[in-house]
């Protein structure tokens, strides 16, 4: 469920018409709903209740400042990839306690500014990091909290470049090294093992993954305990998968991914953090355009619209699927017509959709590609030198801009032309 809903035929973002945002803002932009975001991430603190757990938000979905602020001062926890992503969570006000910092590239100062800064655990991904990070602590006079990322070899069945679980990914340890790797993490003087992390992969749409590697989870975490390890906390990560089209069977509920939880690893005691971003943030968002022109092509009509793979790479990255609707509502008895729905960038990837079906459309009317909330927005780009569009963030009857258009000015400021030109 969303809150982008027609009202008097017209696409609102809760009581706000999307045609009003545009007014002031321009097209195209990205817009979120904040009693969307709330509702989601209720939805995952409710299915793990009454069990300890804490709901990390994956910033990598969507980062801006004011998106985390909102779910920080609900009492999400951020799940961080990198130093840029620890500062904007910080920046929104989430405290070091409640942040996860998870990637296989963490480099010495970015352990460095976290364990200065404040962490609630790392998610180490492999020995040579393990190492690191307990080189750094013992320098500044701490010791950094940590699980270890095990790869349990399981098959998401999910697109292959968002697959994190399987032996021949670059994530985590081998589940089967799992007892070598966690003694040579107690003996480092620098770390305290504090529990198990586990994440296969991304836009899950069934839970037969999930289960085969909690329990992979659940017996290793028994013999580690054997072993003479402390195991309190299990990071099972995220991955939970959205509707992208509506027409579409949706996939399992937060609800089910809970029970699931329960019977696999709840009689273990242990803390639960889970990662979810794309099933609290992508349904939460919408990419809002504009109809450049209509051209009749050869056997087919291009829609040609102001956004392009720069503002919502998806589609030209992954085949990815986004409903795309007018935000004027379409008459019921209205004949659809197929149209190829492209953007202004000079490759043939800048394609949104192929012979998408749509209510006839003209030049200058406004489209919306649902869905949009979860990688898009962070996986922009200024490539033809298109600025970074617009992010507004709609609460109840108003908005606000949450990140500005820049200016050409700004864009070409920052580069400079070298004295010897």
């Amino acid at each position: 469920m969303d809150h982008f809903l027609y009202h008097n035929g017209l696409l609102h973002a809760e009581g706000v018409a999307i045609a009003d945002i545009a007014a002031t803002v321009g097209t195209p932009f990205y817009c979120y709903s904040a009693a969307t975001l709330t509702r989601h991430y209720h939805l995952f603190t409710e299915a793990l209740t009454p069990m300890p757990h804490l709901v990390c938000f994956a910033i990598k979905s969507l980062s801006n400042v004011a998106v985390l602020k909102l779910l920080g001062d609900l009492g999400a926890g951020m799940d961080v990839v990198s130093g840029g992503e620890y500062r904007r969570a910080r920046a929104a006000g989430v405290p070091g306690e409640r942040i996860v910092f998870s990637g296989v590239g963490k480099t010495r100062e970015e352990m460095r500014l976290a364990l200065t800064g404040g962490i609630r655990q790392f998610n180490v991904e492999s020995e040579p990091e393990m190492r690191a990070l307990s080189e750094v602590a013992v320098s500044l006079g701490v010791v950094a909290p940590i699980t270890i990322r095990v790869n349990p070899d399981v098959d998401a069945k999910t697109h292959e470049k968002i697959a994190t679980g399987k032996s021949e990914n670059k994530f985590g340890i081998p589940i089967a090294r799992a007892s070598e790797v966690y003694a040579e993490a107690a003996a480092l003087p620098g770390l305290r093992v504090i529990g198990i992390d586990v994440h296969i992969g991304s836009q899950l749409t069934e839970l037969e993954p999930f289960e085969q590697a909690y329990l992979k989870v659940a017996d290793l975490t028994r013999r580690l305990r054997s072993e003479g390890h402390s195991i309190e906390r299990l990071d099972l990560g995220g991955g939970l998968g959205i509707p992208y089209a509506r027409s579409n069977e949706a996939p399992p509920l937060p609800t089910d991914y809970g029970a699931l939880i329960k019977r696999t690893v709840g009689d273990l005691g242990c803390e639960i953090e889970i990662e979810p971003g794309r099933l609290i943030s992508g349904n939460a968002g919408i990419l809002v355009s504009s109809v450049i022109y209509v051209k009749n092509g050869e056997g087919r009509d291009f829609l040609i619209v102001d956004a392009a793979m720069n503002d919502l790479v998806r589609p030209s990255m992954y085949g990815a699927h986004h409903d795309i609707v007018p935000v004027v509502e379409p008459a019921v008895a209205q004949d659809l017509q197929p149209y190829d729905v492209v953007g202004p960038v000079c490759e043939t990837g800048d394609t949104f959709a192929k012979q998408r079906a749509l209510a006839p459309l003209a030049e200058g009317d406004l489209i919306a590609f649902r869905s949009a909330g979860a990688y898009g927005s962070v996986m922009a780009s200024e490539y033809n030198t298109r600025p970074l569009i617009p992010e507004v963030l709609v609460k109840g009857d108003h908005f606000a801009v949450i990140r500005a258009r820049p200016t050409f000015d700004e864009i070409l400021s920052r580069d400079t032309i070298p004295a010897w030109l």
